[in-house]
């Protein structure tokens, strides 16, 4: 085919010997909502080899419209304005589709027949299934008065659109599975608003989800060509009807919904599970809906946290309980830093800071560990950082290695860049007072990918009665007059110059462990501790 005089701007040079020339554009053309680009911004200078960059420009202005639903402006950016925007509409429309992302690759081709094509990808939301995701190519034709259009072409819309062929959007009505409780009570977020979260994810997993497809049809006799894309998992054959039992416990959940009651309207979540294989009871949240703290939040755990720190210190020997570590009101590490209330302790024994959460005497323990030993001891023996499948989507916890001093000493008070939430906490505390970590669930079946070892049993033995005595003698007294030999450890966490600190606290009961965080709560002892007591005071001291 002879080269076409449309790919020849005055002034600009011919590929020669038939090779087509390929424009690195330089930068992702990420199309969002937006305007026209101005001219003259592309990689191209006038007279350079390489496609022109008013193409290029006009090319991510017309994505940029589509994207937008700009749909007069881009269809005005084609060779057919009126069948652009009708094709246009109809497509997003008839799909169900809501707010495109259409992203330009970062090379254009001159193709040899008159037209320069900008590849892009597509990602079409559609509405309550998910994203169909596919690319394509744009045309562009430079016009008698030196300007670019995108060529009208319905195949520029999708490849496979056509006067023949067209999409449908295929929609399958699906009734959720009843989700249980481990005895086979039913779930549900009316008499259970905090499992909002959960209980979609949990049908959703079995099959329960929103279900369709886009199909590729005959325009004529409107049969099926072809599935382009399909959504929502189809259920398993063996358990169809049948309802999702969870390890959950009605009472317990109930208990823990009313426990969240006691935050006084703060953003707050509570875990409550097994010791002795992870099981999750309970799992609340406040505000009952959207957004599932508990398992996803990514919160400093504070104090809560040096009962890891503690356990790889006792790993190595280096302090035992009744060791003198001074607990003074300041210490600075590249800053200052301090205990809560600027409270002090001179020649406090390990056992007198660990119930007195003294931050100043753990901070000045840090070179007895090495820079990642914290994370280690984290990672190998509680599993946090390794990925877990609970039945519901988790955020596992994160401990980096300290970048400096400063932030080592953060992180041997829960504080810097180490991250948990409520469940790991919870196992946190379970695994200090058994010995061994069990990957919490919410669902049986979930596979086990973690591998940790078990605590020694001296270690074991001195986290329980440093736990027991943060009780009777200790920040954690709030729960001093419950049944039971319970263990605790409060936690502070510091947020920012201007909100108040986070509080925790994290206790252990015969076979249970709880969590529990409440966001701007100022201290452990006193926001988390009134949420953990009331849980504690509503349920048998061990789970049946």
């Amino acid at each position: 085919m002879p080269d076409s005089p449309h790919l020849t701007p005055r002034g600009r040079r011919r590929p020669r010997n038939g090779v087509r020339a390929v424009a690195a554009v330089g930068v992702v053309l990420a199309v969002a909502a937006g305007g026209s680009y101005a001219a003259g911004l592309g990689p191209f200078a006038r007279g350079d080899d390489g496609p022109d960059p008013a193409a290029l420009e006009q090319a991510r202005a017309f994505l940029a419209d589509w994207s937008a639903g700009r749909l007069p402006s881009a269809a005005g950016r084609t060779t057919s304005p009126g069948t652009a925007q009708e094709v246009l509409q109809s497509f997003t429309a008839g799909l169900d589709i809501d707010k495109p992302r259409l992203t330009a690759a970062r090379e254009a081709e001159e193709t040899g027949d008159g037209t320069l094509d900008v590849p892009f990808t597509a990602r079409m939301p559609i509405t309550g299934l998910g994203t169909w995701t596919y690319e394509s190519r744009l045309p562009l034709r430079e016009q008698d008065d030196g300007g670019w259009k995108v060529e009208w072409r319905l195949s520029l819309v999708h490849p496979r659109l056509s006067d023949t062929e067209k999409f449908r959007l295929e929609r399958e009505e699906t009734s959720p599975p009843e989700v249980t409780d481990r005895d086979g009570t039913s779930l549900s977020n009316g008499a259970y608003p905090s499992l909002t979260p959960l209980l979609g994810r949990l049908a959703g997993g079995a099959g329960g989800g929103p279900r369709g497809a886009v199909e590729l049809v005959d325009r004529t006799t409107g049969e099926t060509v072809r599935t382009e894309a399909s959504f929502g998992r189809k259920p398993d054959p063996a358990t169809a009807g049948r309802p999702v039992r969870t390890t959950l416990d009605a009472d317990w959940q109930s208990a823990a919904e009313e426990a969240l009651t006691e935050a006084d309207g703060k953003n707050a979540a509570l875990v409550a599970l097994r010791i002795d294989n992870g099981e999750v009871l309970a799992m609340a949240n406040s505000p009952s809906g959207g957004f599932n703290r508990a398992a996803s939040g990514t919160y400093a755990p504070g104090s809560t946290w040096k009962i890891v720190t503690t356990s790889a210190l006792l790993l190595k020997d280096a302090v035992g309980p009744d060791d003198v570590v001074d607990c003074p009101k300041y210490l600075t590490v590249g800053k200052e830093f301090h205990n809560v209330e600027t409270s002090e302790y001179p020649g406090a024994t390990f056992r007198k800071d660990f119930t007195e959460s003294c931050n100043t005497a753990f901070i000045s323990l840090r070179g007895k560990l090495d820079d990642g030993e914290l994370g280690e001891v984290a990672r190998t023996y509680f599993g946090v950082g390794q990925e877990w499948h609970i039945g519901i989507p988790t955020y596992d916890g994160s401990v980096p290695v300290p970048k400096d001093e400063t932030e080592k000493a953060a992180s041997m008070i829960g504080q810097g860049r180490v991250q948990a939430n409520p469940l790991i906490m919870a196992s946190v505390t379970a695994t200090a007072v058994s010995g061994r970590f069990h990957q919490p669930s919410v669902t049986a079946g979930a596979p086990d990918e973690t591998r940790t070892e078990p605590l020694p049993g001296t270690v074991v033995s001195r986290l329980r009665e440093l736990m027991r005595a943060t009780v009777t003698d200790g920040t954690a007294h709030v729960l001093a007059d419950l049944p039971g030999e319970i263990g605790a450890k409060t936690g502070t966490a510091e947020v920012s110059d201007d909100q108040d600190n986070n509080g925790w606290l994290v206790a252990h009961r015969g076979n249970v462990a709880v969590a529990a965080v409440v966001e701007e709560g100022v201290t452990g002892g006193g926001s988390a501790g009134p949420v953990v007591h009331s849980l504690l005071s509503a349920v048998p001291e061990d789970p049946s």
